[in-house]
């Protein structure tokens, strides 16, 4: 990999994807934490764990997206532990996947579903599975959200970070989704997203409509493979059985609603982040360029990655090249 620390330039690729890894293996550990939300009744975090966390190798944990996502989407990443020995940790955070589900919480008018939940719930994990001292954090699209949040608090334990596919200021998701992505699809799908998200219809017509322009985007810039990998359908499916998850994240790729705009940004902080730290995005990516670069400037030891075959879901559409460039990553002095 090309050393670019320091903000020293930004390293593209262009070869073609290669082939996939074999499948998955069965994970090592399956188990769940109490996790006090105060949210009127008990609460678990569900988890499980490929390889071995006593092994040596520092444990990379893996956060998805959302909120209201799942894990699922992100298992192509077990590929660390089968073909490099890096454990890795997968959970759903609390509200969806395994984890305790809680409908109606978003009518607390924003109170309940809050960024610092999420943090807390993160730390009760890894207190949980004896790793607060050793280990990495792998965040994808919110996850790399909230690892970032994470890593301004300079926790002792994090030794390096990686964020995938995650802005670094939600205005700037907004603005650059609007001029830079919806703008460039097909017109007709381009004006199924502006009428129903700008005009608020709900009617029958126009939400198929949208829908339509909805699953065009996502083809663009959320994952181009065709047929889809079932495990990113599954997180999809999740996602449409608990209505609640799109009162944290919004109902689609495009424009944010939810508790998650409550993030707005990481520009203030990012200069506390301390690890080495990866960014990585797709050239086909929802998350744009002029997303990922301000945390590149800001971002004191960091190195910056593009997949040129990829759009949100490179860790999918150029698997083996993304496991080699992160395990490189993990593995440097």
């Amino acid at each position: 990999m090309q050393d670019i620390y320091n903000r020293g330039g930004v390293l593209h690729e262009s070869d073609p994807p290669r082939s996939p890894p074999g499948a998955m293996r069965s994970p090592t550990v399956t188990g769940s934490v109490a996790f006090d939300a105060k949210a009127g009744k008990p609460c678990q975090t569900w988890y499980e764990v490929y390889g071995d966390l006593k092994s040596g190798a520092t444990p990379v944990v893996a956060i998805h997206g959302g909120p209201g996502c799942t894990h699922h989407y992100l298992l192509s990443m077990t590929d660390l532990a089968t073909k490099y020995s890096i454990p890795i940790v997968f959970y759903d955070q609390l509200g969806n996947g395994n984890s305790t589900h809680l409908p109606g919480k978003s009518e607390d008018e924003g109170a309940f579903w809050t960024e610092q939940l999420f943090l807390d719930e993160l730390d009760n994990l890894l207190r949980h599975l004896g790793i607060e001292d050793n280990y990495v954090l792998l965040g994808q699209s919110w996850g790399g959200m909230l690892a970032a949040r994470h890593a301004t608090r300079q926790p002792k334990g994090l030794k390096r970070l990686i964020i995938a596919g995650s802005p670094a200021s939600i205005p700037l998701f907004v603005k650059a989704a609007k001029e830079e992505l919806v703008a460039n699809l097909p017109l007709n799908a381009r004006d199924g997203i502006i009428k129903k998200e700008e005009a608020g219809t709900t009617d029958p017509e126009s939400e198929s409509e949208y829908k339509a322009a909805a699953n065009a985007f996502y083809k663009h810039h959320v994952c181009r493979l065709d047929p889809w990998p079932a495990e990113l359908l599954q997180s999809f499916e999740w996602m449409e059985k608990d209505p609640e998850a799109h009162c944290r994240s919004g109902a689609s790729g495009f424009y944010v609603m939810g508790s998650v705009a409550d993030y707005q940004s990481i520009l203030e902080e990012a200069h506390k982040i301390s690890v080495p730290t990866l960014l990585l995005n797709g050239a086909h990516d929802r998350t744009t360029g002029s997303h990922v670069y301000p945390l590149f400037k800001l971002v004191p030891k960091v190195k910056w990655f593009t997949f040129a075959e990829s759009s949100h879901t490179p860790h999918w559409e150029e698997r083996e090249k993304f496991m080699e460039f992160v395990a490189e990553f993990l593995s440097e002095a």
